[in-house]
This record gives structure tokens, C-alpha cells and sequence, in this order.
């Protein structure tokens, strides 16, 4: 699919300066960009080299408004933004509504929205809802009862487990587990032996989350793990049982939560984050990377960057590293 350089910039809300009828199929680096593709930068000092790449269209801000060129200029206040936004516009438009593929097994009482498609070997079980232009893509197995929203992505062999809720938009990527049990036992004290505690509660993912590749999210033990508006999961995440995930949240790679975790609006976890049962990350709070948060202890501070394990506010943290530095110098 290709689109004109007026269209996309009506769609991200940018403004066109020069020829509005430019062909765009595509998104791209400077370095690869053919004539039917489109470009951004962020600062002037790299202007000069989107002028001469090949690309039809740049994306730009202010600065560049007034430079002579041969592309398309589309001038926004965030061309990062813009750029992902015409990105997400030419992806949407070349989905192919296929259907139901002949090799997927869909139950008699599933609903399966108009556009949506149904990959190769797909399982869908009984009272399963699907909204409409969502894709489900080889390989998913999707259990009783659960509903997923309009335009939602659903990778390869993703699996979601009965009763989930998801919302709309989202996006699952290849081989995510979402609504497994969680990890909960009482011990037998007489015996040693442990016995599953019950895992009965359901799992909801409201509109516009992601959850990255090979990603597990566990439902409640009674009652509910919820992943709020926006949220952002990325490969390798496991998120325990009744966890409360905010609005806005950005989680990277290989972090693991415990059960029973709030994570406030707008907080910010790095790659290999640990954090025990009941603790609270506060609204805005940011977590760097392999920092370790205590069962029951609570993070405040918007806009705050906490580090190391147990962990504690940056500037503590780098001081404690001077001092210890400082300490192996004197051996």
C-alpha cells in the first residue's frame, strides 16, 4: 500500500511544505531509504544529510521549515512521534483480511468480528469474542471465554488462557503466555509437601498495552492481575500473579515481578529489574537496570531515578560506589 506525503501528514497532524502527491510505501533509515519511503530527524546538524539521501518524504521539525529541498517536508513539533505514527499508518494499511484460515479450529460459538483474520492452526475455544480488524497469526491458542478487542496484533504462537480480557490495540508478540497460574503454594507442615494454592482469577489488558516476545503475564490467585492503558512490556518480562501494572508503564527486558506488585502511572522499570511480593513503585518513579526492590517496600518520587540493590535514590547510590572505590584504592 502507498499513500501521498499530504495524506500522511494530515494523519500524524504535521505541515506540509512541497508537493503533497508523493508516493509513500514505506519507512527508513537515511542510510536505506529509496524514493518511496520516508525519513525523520530530530536536530538540525543532521538535516543536511536527510536532504541528500534518497528518501520522498522527510520528516523534521521547525528548524527545518525553511531550507530548500527537492522531498516532501513534513514539519512536526515531535518527528520522532510523527515518523512512528506514519509507520503505524502504512502498517495498518497493507493488513490482509484473509479471514479464517481452513487449518484453524474456531468453536461453533465464537465470535469473530468483521476484518479480523485467523491465522494457520489456530485454536479458538467456546464464547471466545474477537474484535473487529484484529489479527490472530499461526500457531495461537486462545482458551474459553476470552475477548479481545478490535484492531489488536496477536503474533505466532501466543497463548491466552480462558477468561483473559484484552482490550483494543494491543499487541502480542510471538510466543507470550498470558492468564497462566500463578506461582502460589501453601506447605504442608506435617508432610513437607506443598499444595497448590488456587489460581482462579482472571487477567485483564486494557487498550494499547504491548507485551513483548516470550512475555508471561499470570492471572490472580482470587482475583485479578491488570495491565493498564499504555503499558509497555518488552521480551522476556514475567509479571506475577495480582499485580497491578499503571498506565503508561515502560517495563524492559527480563524483569520479573512478584505477586501482588503495584506499579504506579508512568513508572519506568530497566532490563533485569528484580521485585518481591507487595512492593510499590511509585507514580514516575524510574528503576535502572538489575535493581532490586524488597517484598513490602514502597519507591516515591516522580521523576526519581533509583538504583542498585536494595535500591536507593542515584546520587546515594553513586556515592556509596565513590566511597567504596576510594576504600579498595587505600588496600
Amino acid at each position: 500500500m502507498s499513500v501521498t506525503s499530504r495524506q500522511i501528514a494530515d494523519a500524524v497532524g504535521a505541515r506540509l511544505i512541497g508537493a503533497g502527491d508523493v508516493e509513500i510505501s514505506g519507512v527508513a533509515s537515511l542510510e536505506s531509504a529509496t524514493a518511496n519511503d520516508v525519513v525523520f530527524v530530530e536536530s538540525e546538524k543532521h538535516f543536511a544529510e536527510a536532504l541528500v539521501c534518497a528518501a520522498g518524504a522527510i520528516i523534521a521539525g521547525e528548524f527545518a521549515a525553511s531550507a530548500p529541498r527537492e522531498q516532501a517536508l513534513l514539519i512536526s513539533e515531535h518527528p520522532k512521534l510523527a515518523f512512528a505514527r506514519a509507520a503505524r499508518l502504512l502498517r495498518d494499511g497493507v493488513r490482509d483480511a484473509l479471514g479464517v484460515h481452513p487449518s484453524a479450529i474456531v468453536h461453533a460459538s465464537a465470535r469473530i468480528g468483521a476484518g479480523a483474520r485467523v491465522g494457520a492452526r489456530v485454536v479458538i475455544q467456546e464464547h471466545v469474542e474477537v474484535g473487529e480488524e484484529t489479527a490472530i497469526d499461526c500457531g495461537c491458542a486462545i482458551g474459553v471465554g476470552v475477548k479481545i478487542g478490535r484492531e489488536c496484533e496477536i503474533y505466532p504462537n501466543v497463548t491466552i488462557y480462558p477468561a483473559t480480557r484484552i482490550g483494543d490495540r494491543v499487541i502480542v508478540h510471538a510466543g507470550a503466555v498470558l492468564g497462566s497460574d500463578g506461582f502460589g503454594y501453601v506447605r504442608d507442615r506435617e508432610t513437607g509437601h506443598y499444595e497448590k494454592f488456587p489460581q482462579v482469577g482472571r487477567l485483564i489488558i486494557e487498550d494499547d498495552v504491548e507485551i513483548g516476545a516470550n512475555a508471561t503475564v499470570d492471572r490472580g490467585a482470587l482475583d485479578e492481575t491488570r495491565i493498564r492503558r499504555g503499558a509497555k512490556i518488552d521480551n522476556l518480562v514475567h509479571i506475577g500473579h495480582n499485580c497491578q501494572i499503571g498506565e503508561d508503564v515502560v517495563i524492559a527486558a527480563q524483569t520479573g515481578l512478584s505477586g501482588s506488585i503495584v506499579i504506579e502511572n508512568g513508572a519506568v522499570l530497566g532490563g533485569q529489574v528484580g521485585i518481591g511480593e507487595h512492593a510499590r513503585i511509585g507514580e514516575g518513579v524510574m528503576l535502572g537496570g538489575q535493581g532490586g526492590v524488597l517484598p513490602n517496600k514502597i519507591l516515591r518520587g516522580k521523576g526519581q531515578a533509583f538504583w542498585g540493590t536494595p535500591a536507593q535514590p542515584l546520587k546515594q547510590y553513586l556515592k556509596q560506589l565513590a566511597v567504596m572505590a576510594r576504600l579498595a584504592k587505600k588496600e
